[in-house]
């Protein structure tokens, strides 16, 4: 298990505000383990370019990027949340996530989570919805204390 998680703040984008309480939202969880350590602050420092584009994205509700501070300082991520997935695929078709992806290619293994949740209640006036239930969801996966993947899941049913 990881020691601990080193994480920025949420950067609210420009669907945040006009999320309101009970909307449905789309959370992605990412994790990028490279080969070799080293690699790692060239992916952190990518991870942050994006983040001050991401933004620009329509339906962007929030993003929190976060790297392994324990003993295997190969891993590193983002938590995105967003209106629907089809937004989502706009962000992964975005010609600067695409070179950022193709830059790593072969350098490391990448994997992903998604989940459909409700947003809760903003925690102020200028705040974007909370978002520590999401945080929560995320940790959970980035520890391992729930598994990535319904077929991570032994003997849980596929369903039809």
């Amino acid at each position: 298990m990881p020691s601990g998680i080193l994480k920025t703040s949420w950067s609210y984008g420009p669907a945040a505000h006009g999320t309101g309480p009970r909307a449905a939202l789309v959370v992605s969880v990412t994790e990028f383990v490279t080969h070799r350590a080293w690699g790692t602050p060239a992916v952190a420092a990518e991870g942050m370019r994006l983040r001050r584009s991401w933004p620009l994205t329509p339906g962007a509700v929030a993003v929190r990027l976060w790297m392994d501070k324990g003993f295997r300082l190969n891993r590193s991520g983002s938590v995105t949340v967003w209106t629907d997935e089809a937004s989502l695929m706009k962000f992964v078709a975005r010609p600067d996530h695409m070179r950022v992806v193709r830059a790593f290619r072969g350098r490391g293994v990448m994997r992903s989570a998604l989940r459909e949740t409700v947003a809760a209640a903003p925690s102020g006036p200028a705040a974007g919805p909370d978002l520590t239930p999401v945080w929560a969801y995320a940790e959970r996966i980035l520890t391992g204390a729930e598994p990535w993947s319904r077929e991570d899941v032994v003997g849980l049913d596929p369903g039809p």
